[in-house]
């Protein structure tokens, strides 16, 4: 699952490429939007909050697209030839110099500009938000003190951004399992650390947790290799249908 990082850096990069420019083409292979005709109108940004992004076109409407399990956006040059098969495209556009091309994306609508904020409403504070509002996701996230924080952490309701890695990795400087209650944590140090690891990576592809580019996560994927603070087997398992990665002698509850 693209983690909200990646999803804010496809969407500078988009926008970037895109904004200011005049489409040659612009397809939308949905069986609900696939007879718009986006071709002549000027792109005049890209906006991303959490996991979702939006690009905003001169006719006053936004294309809002979610990356789900493994939605992403690819540029490219004219020509060039894609790294994902055709049929997983599900938008086409293309300006003078560049091809921007959504693959797999899913929740795909076209509508008003002014009406962005309805579909995001309902989530969270945006954790690469300039805006951000720290006590608000607190006071989400501690809502229901009983629910495991591993559960808490990618629930985009409490605060957007939050995937199945940093998932893994704040549990982990936490020092407490996934399936540990959110009263056992300090609810304040667990949003700060999320913002903390989002906003190191969220302009470079890379995602980095320790600070050490050799050796990239403290356990995210990691099963069987030592941890690096105590050296014990990193140990995952299934929890709510997503795998999870602990330290069974660093991490407890």
């Amino acid at each position: 699952m693209p983690e909200g990082d990646t999803v804010f850096l496809a969407g500078q990069r988009m926008h970037e490429a895109l904004a200011g420019k005049k489409l040659l083409r612009g397809e939308l292979r949905h069986p609900r939007l696939s007879t718009l005709e986006l071709k002549g109108l000027d792109v005049l940004g890209v906006r991303t909050y959490g996991k979702r992004m939006f690009t905003r076109f001169s006719d006053g409407n936004s294309l809002h697209s979610h990356f789900r399990m493994d939605g992403a956006w690819h540029l490219y040059r004219p020509g060039e030839r894609w790294r994902r098969p055709a049929h997983q495209a599900r938008a086409v556009f293309e300006v003078d110099d560049r091809q921007a091309i959504g693959f797999a994306l899913h929740d795909m609508e076209f509508l008003p500009t002014s009406r962005e904020d309805e579909l995001i409403s309902h989530l969270g504070p945006d954790l690469l938000s300039p805006e951000f509002d720290a006590a608000e996701a607190v006071r989400r996230l501690t809502a229901d003190d009983s629910r495991p924080i591993g559960s808490a952490l990618l629930d985009q309701r409490i605060m957007a951004g939050v995937g199945n890695l940093y998932r893994a990795e704040v549990c982990f400087l936490l020092g407490v399992l996934p399936t540990a209650p959110v009263s056992s944590v300090d609810a304040s140090r667990a949003v700060a650390l999320s913002r903390k690891l989002l906003q190191a990576n969220q302009w470079r592809p890379e995602q980095i947790t320790t600070g050490d580019r050799r050796v990239q996560h403290y356990v995210f994927e990691r099963t069987g290799k030592p941890c690096l603070r105590c050296g014990t087997r990193v140990r995952s398992g299934e929890f709510e249908t997503r795998f999870v990665y602990f330290c069974p002698k660093c991490q407890s509850g």
